[in-house]
């Protein structure tokens, strides 16, 4: 399997990660329940297990319960910290009584806070990666540098990237920083395309309706900056979750899944990562499970590499339309 760009930051980090947006349990300020905590330990076992060591949070997840529960795991297992990479994102604020709407805060006061938050639950003194959840068009960039070194020079967080960015949005932000960002997480699957789509499909018609995202995979691989895909199974949507509303290009593209997995034995989940692995942007998806039997059906990708023909079968079949 070809290495990833973030190898080169971060020595021997797994291909794939793991999403632990799933735990911590519900999305309330109700407390962390020992069930929970448990979950959240046999998910870290299934996925070390498989060879998966980087584990993806957000101060938001489950209210801030997700961080906690992976952090009682570490606390009762201190030695796992160094088997492991951690990395959070912030930024985002969710709406609460009498405090606005949901809203994007870069400010220094709340991503300082945000990380400090973010280390006393997970019981940890550093984030390998600290990533900015969403853009904040109220972003100060010099604010936001100056932020930035400080938790860096405090060790507090070791490499900075972005989610849910443009080429253009990253590029603005480097003017500003003395370090290159590191990743851009981006919703990528076979089924959520727009990635894909914008860079073939430009001076054509079937370009409209596409998210102007042209660029942006080229400006990650020149920068060498790791493409990191969430949801990248989308929700389960060709590999088994029953379709409200399915159409035609849904249906024949779960065919098609469950043949392909079937000819190199591996389960549904694999063969979709193991398409977005193909790509040569080196992308490296989140399982967003906490499940160890899916995280296992998972990590079958790690040893697949689809045929040029295959890869094309799977995309023109899930965009229900010849290529322009």
């Amino acid at each position: 399997m070809v290495d990833i760009p973030l190898q080169q930051l971060l020595p021997g980090v797994s291909r794939l990660g793991l999403g632990c947006m799933g735990f911590g349990g519900s999305w309330d300020q109700h407390p962390l329940f020992d069930e929970d905590v448990r979950l959240a330990e046999l998910a870290i076992e299934t996925a070390l297990e498989v060879g998966i060591n980087l584990f993806d949070h957000a101060d938001i997840y489950a209210c801030g319960k997700a961080e906690e529960a992976f952090g009682c795991v570490l606390k009762q297992r201190p030695g796992l910290r160094d088997k492991i990479y951690l990395q959070s994102k912030c930024g985002i604020r969710p709406a609460l009584p009498g405090q606005g709407p949901g809203h994007y805060d870069f400010s220094p006061a709340h991503i300082q806070a945000a990380v400090q938050g973010s280390l006393k639950r997970l019981h940890t003194e550093h984030l390998d990666v600290l990533l900015l959840h969403r853009p904040d068009p109220l972003l100060e960039p010099e604010q936001l540098a100056e932020t930035w070194s400080r938790l860096r020079q405090a060790d507090l967080a070791r490499h900075l990237g972005v989610s849910n960015m443009s080429a253009s949005q990253m590029r603005f932000l480097q003017q500003y920083l003395p370090e290159a960002l590191v990743a851009n997480q981006l919703e990528m699957s076979l089924h959520h395309r727009d990635w894909l789509e914008a860079g073939v499909t430009v001076n054509d018609r079937q370009g409209q309706g596409v998210l102007p995202l042209d660029g942006l995979v080229d400006y990650c691989r020149q920068q060498q900056i790791q493409l990191q895909a969430w949801a990248p199974l989308a929700q389960g949507r060709y590999s088994g979750a029953p379709l409200a509303h399915s159409s035609a290009a849904d249906q024949a593209t779960c065919a098609l899944v469950a043949e392909l997995a079937a000819v190199h034995g591996i389960s549904r989940e694999a063969l979709l990562l193991a398409w977005l692995m193909r790509h040569p942007a080196r992308i490296q998806p989140l399982i967003g499970s906490s499940s160890p039997l899916r995280i296992r059906a998972c990590a079958e990708a790690l040893g697949v590499t689809l045929s040029h023909q295959e890869w094309y079968a799977l995309w023109v079949t899930a965009r229900g339309r010849a290529l322009p």
